[in-house]
C-alpha cells in the first residue's frame, strides 16, 4: 500500500501495525519523524526489542535471513530498522528484502528508512514487494512558496497561533531548511508559551535569539570552544532566555552524540556513524565523538537531566551555574573531571 505523508496518522490509528515499511525520501526531517512515529506506534502494540542496521557496500544481508528464521531472545515482539542511504540495496539486498516481503515474520515489524528513490529503484521488485507487503510512504521537500504555509501548521501543532507574515519570516530566516525551521518553533514555543503570538513578538523574539543563539551555545561545546561556550551562555542569560530551552538545546545534541558515540563502542567507523549529520556539522561531531567516550557522554546526558530538574524546582542547585558546568564538560575532559562531571 502507498500513502501520501499526510495519511500516515490515520494509518498508525488503526489497530494494527503493518509488517513491514518502506520510508523514503531526501528530507531527513520528515522522514525521521515519520520512523519516530511508527516506533511511538510498535510501543503501543507491545514491541520492546529495537535493532538498527545501516545497508552499505559491505552490509551482510544474512542479518534479515537470521532475524527472520529466528525468535527474540528477550521479546516477543521486534522492530527493525534498515537504513538505506542509497536507496539501492544491491542484487543480494534486493533478493534479502523481497523474500523478507513473501514472507514477514509475525513476530517482527521492518522499517526499511531510505534515501531518494531514483524511478529504477521506485520500481524494482524489492521495493514493490515491500509496498505489496506493508506500507510505503515517499517524502519530498517542501516547494519554497509552500514553506511558510508548513511553518504556520507546525506552528499550530505546537499551540502557537501566529500570522502568515511571521510564518513567512521564520520560513525566510530558513532559507528553506525544514530541521532549522523546526528547531525555530521549538524555540519560540519554549520562549513564548501556547496560545495567539502577535508578530512583533515573533519577530523580537528571532531577533533577541540571533545575536546569542543556544544553538550555537550547544555547538561551541560540541567544538571544544570552553570560553566561546561560556562567553554565549552569559550573554544569553543577559538577555533573559530561560533554562529550560538552553537544556532542550544542549540535552538534544548530547542525545543524538550519544546514541552515535555507542555507535563507535560497537565497532562502527567514525564516517558511519556521522553519515547523516549534516555536511556543515559533522566535523563538529566527529571532534566532540573524538574527545568524550560513550559511557561520559551517557553521564552529560543523565547531568542534563539534573539540571532540567534544577531549572523546574524539582531539584536544589541553580540551573546557571549548573549549565556552565555541563558545557564546560562538554567541552573538555581536564574541565568534566575538575567539575566532578566525569564518567
Amino acid at each position: 500500500m502507498k500513502l501520501r505523508p499526510e495519511q500516515l496518522d490515520a494509518q498508525l490509528k488503526k489497530a494494527d501495525l503493518p509488517p513491514v515499511w518502506l520510508l523514503a525520501g531526501d528530507e531527513p526531517l520528515l522522514v525521521d519523524e515519520a520512523a519516530d512515529a511508527i516506533r511511538r506506534k510498535a510501543r503501543e502494540c507491545g514491541v520492546e526489542e529495537r535493532s538498527s542496521f545501516i545497508a552499505e557496500k559491505d552490509f551482510d544481508w544474512q542479518v534479515l535471513a537470521d532475524a527472520s528464521a529466528s525468535l527474540s531472545l528477550f521479546a516477543q515482539k521486534r522492530l527493525m530498522e534498515l537504513r538505506l542511504p542509497t536507496g539501492k540495496p544491491g542484487k543480494e539486498g534486493g533478493k534479502a528484502l523481497s523474500e523478507w516481503a513473501e514472507r514477514p515474520p509475525e513476530d517482527t515489524t521492518l522499517v526499511v528508512i531510505s534515501g531518494k528513490l531514483d524511478r529504477a529503484s521506485r520500481n524494482a521488485k524489492w521495493a514493490k514487494a515491500l509496498e505489496q507487503a506493508g506500507v510505503m510512504v515517499e517524502f519530498w521537500p517542501v516547494p519554497r512558496q509552500q514553506l511558510p504555509a508548513w511553518v504556520q501548521s507546525r506552528m499550530a501543532g505546537a499551540g502557537l497561533q501566529v500570522t502568515r507574515d511571521a510564518a513567512r519570516f521564520i520560513a525566510e530566516r530558513v532559507e528553506g531548511n525544514l530541521l532549522a525551521a523546526a528547531q525555530e518553533v521549538e524555540k519560540l514555543r519554549l520562549l513564548l508559551g501556547e496560545g495567539v503570538v502577535e508578530d512583533d513578538t515573533v519577530y523580537s523574539a528571532v531577533v533577541d535569539s540571533a545575536r546569542y543563539d543556544p544553538f550555537q551555545l550547544a555547538d561551541a561545546a560540541l567544538a571544544g570552544q570552553a570560553r566561546r561556550a561560556v562567553k554565549i551562555l552569559e550573554g544569553l542569560q543577559g538577555e533573559g532566555v530561560e533554562p529550560p530551552l538552553l537544556i532542550w538545546v544542549l540535552a538534544r545534541e548530547i542525545r543524538a552524540t550519544t546514541d552515535m558515540a555507542a555507535g563507535l563502542a560497537r565497532g562502527k567507523r567514525m564516517d558511519d556513524v556521522t553519515r547523516r549529520v549534516w555536511n556543515n556539522r559533522r566535523a563538529l561531531i566527529q571532534k566532540a565523538l573524538s574527545r568524550h567516550s560513550e559511557a561520559q557522554w551517557l553521564h552529560l546526558l543523565r547531568e542534563a537531566g539534573r539540571v532540567d530538574a534544577m531549572a523546574k524546582g524539582a531539584a536544589p542547585g541553580n540551573p546557571w551555574d549548573a549549565l556552565q558546568r555541563l558545557v564546560l564538560a562538554m567541552a573538555s575532559p581536564k574541565a568534566a573531571e575538575r567539575l566532578g562531571l566525569a564518567a
